[in-house]
């Protein structure tokens, strides 16, 4: 086969497969900027709640995170804090016990925080009675007034999941600012952006609600560390829509380093997929019975990472030219809309001095990872993008 045809079938095999996710990313960030929630109402009843901590190897700050979450205006009497803590140090547990809290603590051989959410639910007093369970990790920190709008969000959702919105602790290393900017735009473009147009909000792992008898039930269900997507996929199959609250705030703290951060989203990558293995017989019958929400969930799970479609987007934008120009110019176009989806999506006051430095050379950055160099070694210019529609 000649050569040049050859590139030519190649390149638009990966264009479609990069292009559909970038309408995807545009149409859900476009759709972002409209959704206005109206101020939740006052809750006619206070809910029990129980607030699980699993906590593997955080000694440093699993104690802060004890602190945020006692610290509520909540009456105590109606919330119990369950941690969990695998293989932590004595000296960390003696200070957990200190408080007025449960503290559990497996010696899992293979830890996974599913078997640490399971492990505590089986080792509750059965006498003890709850209606919503909330989820948090080591390193999330909540407000005083955290568990008043849980109960007013859980009671004005009225299903039994409610995401809650993560915000972060630090943004002090180009991999925190980059781990923030992307988990905002992921808020908006697979949370926001659904709920408007009447779609389930994404779930994470941690900043979830769900309904206590729901949770107890199926949380037994999972196997794998990919716990936020099996309980996804099982609350889609089940027709349970997952309400998204953009004003009750969840701080979690953000990678540092950055191999830590290719690392993460490495593993995220592999848990989507794995997401998508394991469900992709639903999607047929989920198109004909019309189950959106699940429909719209795996095919979500099919789309190509954001960070890796932004990485093929850029060395396609920067080889082409030298092979075969007439090739490159869609790639520019589709590098600009996806250039304006993340703008859009990106809340104003993540846009700093930082942000074109750390943001714009991400798809350079990540390519440099790929064959393993050092990436805070290269020096790469930094560039100047004033966007008009940020203040």
């Amino acid at each position: 086969m000649d050569f040049w045809l050859l590139l030519r079938i190649i390149d638009m095999a990966i264009f479609i497969v990069i292009s559909i996710t970038v309408a995807y990313i545009f149409v859900f960030s476009i759709a972002s900027l409209f959704n206005k929630r109206q101020d939740v109402p006052r809750a006619k009843r206070q809910n029990r709640f129980i607030i699980l901590i699993p906590s593997y190897k955080q000694d440093k700050i699993i104690l802060n995170t004890v602190s945020s979450i006692l610290g509520q205006s909540y009456p105590q009497r109606m919330f119990d804090v369950v941690v969990i803590s695998d293989h932590q140090s004595e000296m960390t547990n003696m200070r957990l016990a200190q408080h007025p809290i449960t503290l559990l603590t497996p010696n899992f051989e293979e830890s996974m925080k599913a078997k640490s959410l399971q492990y505590a639910i089986l080792n509750l007093p059965e006498f003890k009675i709850y209606d919503v369970a909330i989820v948090l990790d080591a390193s999330n920190i909540v407000e005083p007034e955290f568990l008043n709008q849980v109960n007013d969000a859980f009671e004005a959702a009225g299903t039994n999941a409610i995401q809650l919105h993560r915000l972060p602790q630090n943004r002090d290393t180009p991999s925190a600012r980059l781990d923030s900017i992307f988990e905002e735009i992921n808020n908006s473009i697979f949370r926001r952006g659904h709920i408007f147009v009447g779609l389930s909000a994404a779930m994470m792992g941690s900043g979830v609600a769900f309904d206590f008898n729901w949770f107890r039930e199926n949380i037994m269900k999972v196997r794998t560390a990919n716990e936020d997507k099996e309980l996804e996929a099982l609350l889609m199959r089940q027709h349970v829509f997952i309400d998204y609250f953009d004003d009750i705030h969840v701080y979690d703290e953000k990678t540092r380093d950055v191999a830590d951060f290719y690392r993460q989203r490495g593993r995220w990558a592999f848990s989507q997929l794995r997401g998508l293995i394991m469900n992709i017989r639903f999607l047929p019958v989920a198109i004909f019975t019309r189950q959106y929400d699940l429909a719209d969930k795996i095919i979500q799970w099919m789309l190509v990472p954001r960070i890796i479609a932004a990485a093929v987007i850029g060395f396609m934008s920067l080889v082409l030219p030298f092979l075969y120009f007439s090739l490159v110019v869609k790639w520019w176009v589709v590098a600009v809309i996806l250039g304006l989806a993340f703008a859009l999506a990106t809340p104003d006051g993540l846009v700093d001095k930082n942000w074109d430095k750390d943001f714009l050379t991400l798809p350079f950055r990540t390519i440099l990872s790929f064959f393993k160099i050092d990436t805070q070694s290269v020096k790469i210019p930094k560039l100047s993008i004033k966007l008009p529609w940020k203040k």
